[in-house]
């Protein structure tokens, strides 16, 4: 089986979220299960910053886009520490910018014009390389058009006869949508701008139109495949996805042990694995309250965040809390991230209010975000809605405990502690349902209780967390049996 990765980010030549640790790990855990994966992504001026060698391939190439033709070359690396090749597609009037969607706030005017010219260069490159692709999987809005590509102008082209398609959505919020004479740039027939095909509310929509053309949709945990088929975590597209239900699935990410794994975290003011983590951890600890400039108290608990400042990640619920709570509560907080203007506003004025309970940085800074994880004793994840979540899996190999509510990925991963999950062994977490910061505030108070309270219980939990794998092996093969039943039916028709 030989599978074509198609992603606008991949770690660690492009990243904006949790779709780049994704795209530089799954290809990587596919390598041993497949017979070839290559993996393509457009050359955007971040990939230089990447450190790794890039070799600029005399390949070269022409695309229509809209009425005009734009021009593009192939260049080469490799994901680091495989032999998973990845190109690059070079246009620099679409990609030499500082940012890869948006600046200063703003999206690209022109985003529709750069990812249907990448979509088209993607289809290319099969035939300018000599791919035997047996199966293209594409991912979020930015690669929509591929399998709408490959069914209406490749089918009938040598060498694309029998290539299937995958979607994987990450997160329905990001659709991709256009002005309608948007349409025109696609060079698509006017007939499947409609409301069962590319049309949404008037406008162009590249992820439903994926969602419509492509063989198999996968996303990113079991609950956020049935969350998104009804209102409101569909965002509109919740008809079209039960029109596909029955090639919709749910497999979680997993998590690359080689970059998160407090054993070998060069990051860390120490390192330490399941049989030492209660004497090194709380050096981590200590080493984060100073970088914070947070009271340095071992008996204090920490609770952190890491991740983008925004209402979804539930950074209202945070700031009733800490207003709340922080004058009367012992516990410290620690924030990193960067976002919405107003939520880093807010965190800096809490974190002026309060000098000796939060320390906020709005930044990120992956290193940052390793000491965190490793120093903090909970970590705090209250959102709105969460296709998967990697934060709280990288919490659980650190041993930090996640606190999270229960939607997405994070039901799918993280046991909420009871009697009954601790006397059988899977408490790992603690979570709660309703979004409001009352319910937030009781599950802190729980666990809280718990750490101040129950010492062997907080072991146990912390352990539990430590010793589940969620390494991309067991995604990597569910993907492989997704790929293999969706190929199969692909060559039936």
């Amino acid at each position: 089986m030989n599978v074509l990765f198609a992603s606008s980010e991949i770690y660690p030549f492009a990243k904006t979220g949790g779709l780049a640790d994704v795209g530089g790990a799954l290809p990587v855990a596919l390598r041993s299960l497949v017979d070839h994966v290559t993996v393509i992504l457009p050359a955007f001026r971040h990939i230089y910053k990447s450190g790794l060698p890039i070799e600029e391939l005399p390949i070269y190439f022409d695309v229509p886009v809209g009425g005009r033709i734009a021009s593009g070359q192939l260049l080469k690396s490799h994901l680091p520490n495989s032999d998973v090749p990845i190109y690059f597609v070079k246009n620099d009037e679409y990609f030499d910018r500082p940012e890869l969607y948006r600046e200063a706030g703003n999206d690209y005017q022109d985003n529709c014009e750069r990812f249907v010219f990448f979509s088209r260069s993607v289809l290319e490159a099969i035939r300018l390389l000599d791919l035997k692709v047996d199966l293209v999987h594409c991912n979020d809005w930015q690669t929509g058009l591929i399998p709408a590509y490959l069914n209406i102008e490749y089918r009938a082209t040598h060498g694309y006869e029998n290539i299937a398609s995958v979607l994987t959505i990450h997160n329905m919020a990001y659709q991709g949508n256009f002005w309608h004479w948007d349409m025109l740039l696609t060079g698509l027939d006017w007939k499947y701008f409609n409301m069962h095909q590319m049309e949404f509310y008037g406008h162009l929509n590249f992820l439903k139109t994926g969602i419509v053309f492509a063989d198999a949709i996968t996303t990113v945990s079991p609950r956020y495949a049935e969350e998104i088929q009804s209102q409101p975590m569909g965002c509109g597209l919740e008809g079209a996805l039960r029109e596909r239900s029955k090639v919709l699935a749910g497999i979680v990410n997993g998590v690359d042990y080689t970059r998160w794994n407090p054993a070998t975290d060069d990051a860390l003011a120490a390192t330490y694995d399941l049989s030492s983590w209660q004497t090194n951890k709380p050096k981590c600890k200590q080493a984060l309250q100073e970088e914070f400039n947070l009271p340095v108290n071992p008996k204090a608990p920490v609770i952190g965040m890491v991740g983008r400042m925004a209402d979804q990640k539930g950074f209202d619920l945070v700031a009733k809390v800490i207003r709340d709570r922080a004058k009367n509560c012992d516990c410290q907080w620690v924030i990193l991230g960067t976002g919405e203007p107003h939520h880093e506003a807010m965190l800096r004025e809490l974190s002026s209010m309060f000098p000796n309970k939060i320390g906020v940085k709005v930044e990120f800074c992956e290193g940052k975000a390793r000491r965190v994880e490793a120093g903090a004793d909970m970590f705090l994840m209250p959102s709105l809605y969460e296709p998967c979540g990697l934060n709280q899996l990288y919490s659980l190999k650190y041993g930090t405990v996640p606190v999270v509510r229960e939607t997405g990925g994070l039901a799918d991963t993280i046991t909420n502690v009871t009697p009954a999950s601790l006397e059988v062994g899977t408490a790992n977490g603690f979570s709660f349902r309703e979004y409001s910061a009352e319910a937030l505030q009781d599950i802190l108070e729980q666990a809280l209780g718990t750490y101040r309270e129950n010492p062997e219980t907080w072991k146990q939990i912390v352990e539990t967390g430590m010793s589940q794998d969620w390494s991309w092996d067991r995604s990597a093969q569910q993907y492989v049996e997704l790929y293999e039943k969706t190929i199969k039916a692909r060559r039936s028709m």
